[in-house]
């Protein structure tokens, strides 16, 4: 019996280093030809993904190896000094894209990109930052089919390419990524299936933008995250002047035209540009920074109590609509992230003007 017992535990022991490693069987290393980083986040295993809106590619890469960070009382009371010491050039020359948080080890990653076109990856460690090579890595990609067009420009002759690739996030095996495609109903959700396959899921969306009283098909989600709203998964979205809406995950089906249902209008001439979840005592809530708005925190129980979607134009400039918001005391807030339950860290501007990278807690909640 012992016997048995021992071989049951060898072969569970065997299994279960053999799932783990399933996400990275078929990983290569060399250089995954990024050309720009737009968005990144975190999945398991502390596997990054990087979306690249250039090569209209999402690409993960293996960070398992990397050491853990010394962030006790993690600051950097000026990240743009920091990174012109690191990159010999004033801070004119770059700029801070995106900021990851992996959930493993508590590392917090900065992804910038320099006026030469490069994009580079830094590591916060003891108050400073390290270069983290995304040139020779242990990686594994896939390309987006029907992205924005190269040569695609808006209105005002500007590119479209960036938002190819707006915003992504891992759940429940997915890459979940927004943006532009080419398709006539541009705004796109995707989910691809990860590691990475043919699989991919992609949806046109529509909503009603309260701010601007229509509805829209081509401006692309700037921000979201996955919820549970009702017990059921949704993809809690956020678009420029700045409509929030839920889009139920069920309703996401490969070529379908998906009506998100609009839960707030959270004011004009603003951009949102990064959402979180966090919790205390049981309580949900939502963490929202904006370009040119405080911190916005709003309960979760609020959204699933809202049963309503915003059909009338707000007429007010400015105003607000649907369900409740509280600005928090953290203005000019430019990245957002979970560092672990209880912790939340930010890149935000100070009154002096200096960027600098902070922690806060769940006391604001």
């Amino acid at each position: 019996m012992r016997h048995l017992s021992l071989l049951f535990l060898s072969l569970l022991m065997t299994s279960s280093v053999l799932w783990s490693n399933n996400f990275t069987d078929d990983f290569v290393t060399g250089d995954p030809g990024i050309e720009s980083v737009h968005a990144m986040a975190f999945g398991p295993e502390s596997i990054l993904f990087v979306g690249d809106s250039e090569a209209a590619q999402v690409v993960a890469i293996d960070l398992s190896d990397q050491k853990k960070a010394v962030n006790d009382g993690m600051i950097i009371k000026d990240l743009e000094q920091e990174l012109s010491n690191l990159l010999g050039t004033t801070s004119d020359q770059f700029q801070i894209i995106d900021m990851a948080v992996d959930p493993i080890n508590q590392n917090v990653y900065l992804a910038v990109n320099h006026s030469s076109g490069k994009s580079l990856l830094f590591l916060v460690n003891n108050n400073t930052l390290e270069p983290v090579s995304i040139d020779v890595v242990s990686y594994s990609k896939t390309e987006l089919q029907n992205a924005i067009a190269v040569d695609a420009k808006d209105g005002r002759g500007r590119s479209l390419r960036k938002w190819a690739i707006s915003d992504l996030r891992y759940a429940d095996g997915k890459v979940m990524v927004s943006g532009l495609s080419n398709a006539e109903f541009a705004s796109t959700f995707r989910a691809i299936s990860f590691p990475f396959t043919e699989d991919d899921m992609q949806s046109s969306l529509e909503i009603y933008h309260a701010a601007h009283g229509q509805y829209e098909t081509n401006a692309p989600i700037k921000t979201f995250t996955p919820v549970t709203i009702n017990n059921k998964q949704q993809i809690l979205a956020s678009y420029t002047c700045t409509p929030l809406v839920v889009f139920p995950v069920d309703e996401l089906e490969d070529g379908k035209h998906i009506k998100g249902r609009t839960v707030a209008e959270l004011g004009n001439w603003n951009t949102p540009l990064d959402i979180i979840e966090m919790e205390k005592e049981g309580q949900r809530y939502i963490l929202m920074a904006n370009s040119n708005r405080a911190l916005m925190k709003i309960k979760v129980s609020d959204i699933e109590s809202f049963g309503d979607s915003l059909t009338e134009k707000v007429q007010e400039r400015a105003g607000t609509a649907g369900i409740d918001f509280i600005n928090l005391p953290f203005v000019n807030v430019q990245q957002l992230d979970k560092l672990n339950e209880s912790t939340f860290v930010m890149i935000q501007r100070d009154a002096n003007g200096i960027l600098g990278l902070k922690t806060s807690n769940n006391r604001w909640l």
